[in-house]
């Protein structure tokens, strides 16, 4: 683990009691190794909550122009697993997540859903340790640039619908998605890959079918660009 001082300074927020930030960063996969500590995933809940609510605050604030379905897609845009691996890499993260012999070999620390979900759990973290105000600049100040610069392609909130347009001007073939699910009901984890038709465009992977398939078609819009 880093550092724990300098990811602070990342954050912009200094804990008082650092024992909740070592414990956002304890994945189950470690926890199953070492049973004196205790996982995030209670954290990581707690923080996702906290994460919807502010973003939608920030959203509703920043934006009086759009409408109310626009704010659920722009919010969407920046609170889902792909947008929040993002700010983890920023952020250093990856190499403060305390993992498991066979996940860190399989390369955990990089995975857009451990890194998701540690970014939950500290901010989880810091509404505990310093309450509303302190999360909530903590939210502003990591996720509010995402936000203010999704509205810039609007139609990328959409991504799926964003996707058959633009295939379909082009004349090719509409977006197939194909989606795999691993892991326990409880704990599901789905990849979508689109193809149109033989050529494959994008992948990408979230907690429902929904999310994966969002994200691989923003890949292949990425890709298309």
């Amino acid at each position: 683990m880093g550092d724990l001082s300098r990811l602070e300074e990342q954050l912009g927020y200094t804990f008082h009691e650092r024992e909740l930030l070592y414990r956002a960063l304890c994945h189950r996969s470690w926890v199953a190794e070492n049973p004196g500590d205790t996982s995030n995933e209670r954290l990581e809940f707690l923080g996702d909550a906290v994460l919807g609510w502010v973003t939608a605050d920030l959203a509703f604030r920043r934006h009086a122009d759009i409408t109310e379905g626009t704010l659920t897609d722009l919010r969407k845009a920046v609170v889902n697993a792909r947008a929040l691996a993002g700010v983890a890499r920023t952020l250093g993260l990856g190499g403060y997540i305390l993992l498991g012999r066979g996940e860190a070999a399989a390369g955990g620390a990089d995975k857009d859903s451990i890194l998701s979900d540690a970014v939950e759990a500290v901010l989880g973290a810091v509404y505990l340790d310093g309450g509303v105000d302190a999360a909530w600049r903590c939210v502003e100040r990591l996720i509010g640039p995402l936000l203010d610069a999704a509205p810039a392609d609007l139609s990328r909130l959409d991504p799926k619908s964003a996707l058959q347009e633009h295939l379909a001007a082009a004349g090719l073939p509409a977006p197939v998605y194909e989606v795999t699910g691993t892991g326990p009901d409880h704990d599901r984890w789905f990849t979508a890959s689109v193809l149109s038709g033989a050529q494959l465009l994008g992948t990408g992977d979230g907690r429902s079918r929904k999310t994966a398939e969002a994200s691989a078609a923003a890949a292949a819009l990425d890709a298309l660009d």
